[in-house]
């Protein structure tokens, strides 16, 4: 693989990230499938409406019965909370991925398919993958007296820095970059349905959609939008086409730029909230994987976050 190319696809990222990313990942897990996805439990009385998905049928998974939907939330959590603790990781976390997509299948499997949870599902699915040290490791076994292996594993895993660094490795950069990736792909295909409902997206841009979501689910605020400032909302469609097939400039961005992105994005789905009470939030979340969270650790033992060098996406 060309040098240019690997560092795009395979940053050399501190695995410390990997750690925080599992605590706020598999604790948002347990949340969505208590909230947001809790529907599986209700859909064990309709098993008439089962649609399953094309992967629930290679599976060949039956429709959800209600005993099966409550010992796999019960599964899914007792598995994140095992992650979040540290009691082997990579296992653990393998369990939370194989119960939270057969979770999901049954979620969306019956009549409406929500493109919100891709990027978390691509997450799950991605951490298992990286060797971590230990999350409390400073002079521990595990370790040299720094709390790092000492050494690095030849695919990469885990890899050790110099001495008073944390220990980097291409693994972690992979899995950060797929969540990355997955979150990007959100919003960039979601182009597609618009020209296939509209034909073009200059349709989808100049017709009356927004405004015709504020009248069936609009708050009082995008109610009083259509009658005092119509005129907003055609510009306002034309600015999230533009989010929207822009986003892969997104993995390509560093530093400040980066974080000025971000927050574009996310004063967008605070628009959509406000107006339409639509969240996203399985994909807000997985938006923390550009961000350094190794210093948000730092910060958490009294220490003084050190600057990383700049890599797209980091």
């Amino acid at each position: 693989m060309d040098g240019s190319m690997r560092s795009i696809l395979l940053p050399t990222l501190p695995t410390a990230r990997i750690h925080v990313l599992r605590v706020i990942v598999y604790a948002f897990v347990i949340l969505d499938i208590l909230t947001l996805s809790g529907d599986v439990v209700a859909h064990a009385g309709n098993a008439e409406y089962y649609t399953p998905l094309l992967l629930a049928r290679i599976l060949h998974l039956p429709a959800v019965t209600s005993l099966v939907a409550q010992l796999l939330r019960a599964l899914i959590i007792v598995a994140c909370v095992a992650a979040v603790a540290g009691v082997t990781p990579r296992i653990t976390g393998a369990v939370v991925a194989i119960g939270y997509w057969v979770w999901m299948l049954y979620s969306q499997g019956y009549g409406y398919v929500a493109h919100d949870h891709m990027a978390l599902m691509v997450a799950v699915a991605v951490l298992p993958t990286v060797a971590t040290p230990p999350l409390f490791g400073d002079g521990g076994p595990a370790g040299s007296a720094t709390g790092r292996p000492a050494g690095s594993a030849a695919d990469g895993s885990v890899g050790a820095g110099t001495v008073g660094e944390e220990p980097r490795s291409e693994a972690a950069g992979w899995a950060l970059r797929c969540i990355q990736i997955a979150v990007v792909a959100t919003y960039f295909f979601s182009i597609v349905p618009k020209i296939l409902y509209t034909g073009s997206l200059a349709a989808w841009a100049n017709s009356a959609i927004l405004t015709w979501a504020s009248l069936r689910r609009g708050s009082v605020l995008a109610h009083w939008l259509v009658e005092n400032v119509p005129w907003i909302f055609v510009p306002a469609q034309w600015g999230g086409v533009a989010l929207e097939a822009l986003s892969p400039v997104v993995l390509f961005l560093r530093g400040r730029a980066l974080y000025v992105a971000i927050a574009v994005y996310m004063s967008f789905h605070l628009a959509t909230l406000a107006l339409l009470g639509i969240h996203f939030l399985p994909t807000v979340i997985c938006w923390v994987a550009f961000l350094p969270l190794e210093r948000w650790r730092e910060l958490g033992r009294g220490r003084r976050p050190r600057r990383q060098a700049d890599q797209p996406g980091v």
